[in-house]
């Protein structure tokens, strides 16, 4: 077996977007995460509304700038 290929296994924290920090081993000192069991849903019984409407608009903001952007690719097509 080959001696000094596998990382090292050290103490870590996972540090969530709520705020809470848990300590754990891992390969890597800091792991982040978006949410945890202290803030996440199922787990606190509240409901969050996430913002469809402005998932809608970016949405709609990329198909016109790519729209545009193909209008322009035939214009200049057509120009030649």
């Amino acid at each position: 077996m080959k001696t000094d290929i596998h990382p090292k296994y050290q103490d870590a924290e996972i540090r969530c977007a709520c705020g809470n920090i848990i300590k754990t081993r891992s390969t890597k000192p800091v792991l982040l995460l978006g949410i945890c069991n202290v803030c996440h849903p199922f787990y606190t019984g509240t409901q969050k509304f996430v913002d469809t409407a402005g998932r809608v608009d970016k949405f709609q903001q990329r198909l016109a700038k790519t729209a545009e952007a193909q209008a322009a690719h035939a214009a200049k097509k057509k120009k030649k």
